[in-house]
């Protein structure tokens, strides 16, 4: 990749600023290492609970950074909390605009004296977190270009577009809880712009509401209308994965950059920002041993199962899991963070772990990049963050699908429907299903087509992240448009 840094040495200087939730912070990461391989001055805001949540995982000296590629904190205005938990979405929306606002001020002020003492470069733009558009203000005050990223799907974020419409009509909010399980989300949606055969269950999950005054469902549309001031629009895809949502967007957004999949644009970099590596994004510690422990495994023969950094489940699901891959017989590899199931209590019985003590490794938490590139890797049973369905994607692992909430009910209908890489698990998860499922993904009919399916998709986004692919071309245009 070619440098942007100008003559006599200077860097354009991006001040990125994630939302403070693990997947945000990944696919930021990944964004800003691309960028400073294009020669940027980084400067990437964790708010002070991440930091030291980071510090806690990958060691005093883990955000040390370099010359070029630094960190600062702004804080989150919520109380202190245990050192090794997730904090509440909801609560974050609620607090950030009121209590990071002026902090995030203060440090783009601070940067500007180092700036004029000859520390760091002036800052010569933003990106921000889509769910973040207080920055936009900032960057107003400061008289500087900013563009929001939207680390989860386009699709997702034309779901969300489109919830001012499902109000007007109508639709929303539910009459009644009882609209969860009486076949109410199965409603049919097929007049959505840039979306196709979906059903109300499919839109991103801040939809599910019994009152139009519900603070997340308004939080959302209210970012959305904010977002219209950016200058620009990133994603974390490449053109064949939706483009019906962007060219539904298109139209009404600022212009929309789809510059993905990171992990493969990633590749592109230059070995000498070999350096860049060690910087990582994790909030947990990586337990390596799994890595280790797949080695000798045959190719394609282990289930990996991940929930991701925020999703819950009961006691009774857990064990349904449970059932569901030992009876399978295969191989797995599951991580078991240490808050996933609700209530504390991952209790999984003796006869189960007697049962798969030759077949199963469960850890807290890994480096899913690796494992879902270890040659050994068969199916990815998924939540289907965005994350981890690009990830998946890149690597050419086909998924069994478990959405929970926010984005992934969108991400699991396009992946099982319109991609057809993966299979939908039902969300009153059942043993039968689960061992079905895998067993079929792994070496079925309907599985070898999937298998294929993927490796294409694989292919495809391969093509598009390499020197005159689309997403690199975007890259290219972001930078020369907009960040520079």
């Amino acid at each position: 990749m070619a440098s942007v840094a100008g003559g006599g040495g200077s860097k354009p200087h991006v001040v990125i600023t994630p939302f403070p939730l693990q997947g945000h912070i990944t696919s930021f990461l990944k964004l800003a290492k691309v960028l400073h391989s294009k020669g940027f001055h980084i400067t990437y805001v964790n708010t002070e609970y991440n930091h030291k949540r980071l510090l806690n995982a990958r060691g005093d000296q883990a955000l040390d950074g370099l010359p070029d590629f630094r960190f600062e904190t702004i804080p989150d205005g919520l109380p202190p909390s245990d050192v090794n938990a997730s904090q509440r979405f909801r609560f974050l929306c609620d607090s950030m605009p009121n209590h990071s606002f002026l902090p995030f001020k203060r440090l783009l002020a601070r940067l500007d004296k180092l700036a004029s003492d000859g520390v760091v470069p002036p800052v010569t733009c933003l990106i921000s977190d889509g769910l973040m558009t207080f920055t936009i203000n900032a960057a107003q005050e400061f008289e500087l270009p900013i563009a929001l990223y939207w680390p989860a799907s386009t699709a997702s974020f034309l779901g969300i577009f489109h919830f001012r419409t499902l109000l007007d009509k109508g639709v929303i909010p539910l009459k009644g809880e009882s609209c969860l399980t009486n076949g109410y989300l199965d409603t049919e949606l097929d007049w959505l712009p840039g979306m196709k055969n979906m059903r109300l269950k499919d839109l991103p999950s801040f939809a599910r509401v019994t009152n139009s005054n519900n603070f997340l469902l308004n939080f959302l549309m209210a970012e959305l209308q904010r977002a219209q001031k950016a200058q620009a629009i990133i994603f974390n895809k490449f053109e064949e994965l939706d483009s019906d949502a962007l060219n539904a967007l298109s139209s009404i957004f600022p212009p929309l950059y789809h510059i993905g999949p990171l992990p493969l644009l990633l590749t592109q970099i230059p070995h000498d920002h070999h350096l860049l590596e060690s910087i990582g994004s994790n909030l947990w510690k990586e337990e390596t041993q799994c890595l280790d422990w797949l080695e000798p495994k045959e190719p394609k023969s282990v289930i990996y199962a991940n929930f991701g950094s925020l999703a819950t489940i009961s006691p009774e699901q857990l064990h349904e899991f449970a059932w569901g891959l030992a009876n399978s017989k295969k191989h797995f590899l599951w991580i078991i963070r240490p808050d996933l199931v609700i209530g504390g209590s991952m209790i999984l019985s003796p006869k189960f772990l007697s049962e798969t003590k030759d077949r199963g490794f469960i850890a807290s938490w890994c480096e899913q990049e690796k494992v879902l590139n270890h040659p050994s890797i068969g199916v990815f049973l998924t939540h289907c963050g965005w994350n981890s369905m690009t990830e998946s994607i890149c690597a050419g692992v086909p998924m069994a699908c478990w959405p929970w909430s926010g984005d992934q009910p969108t991400n699991c209908r396009y992946a099982c429907s319109e991609w057809e890489i993966g299979i939908e698990i039902n969300n009153n998860v059942k043993r039968e299903e689960v061992e079905k499922l895998v067993s079929e993904l792994m070496e079925g009919d309907n599985g070898k087509k999937i298998r294929h399916r993927i490796l294409e998709w694989k292919k495809i986004a391969g093509e598009n992240c390499k020197p005159g692919g689309s997403s690199y071309i975007n890259l290219e245009n972001l930078i020369k448009d907009v960040l520079s």
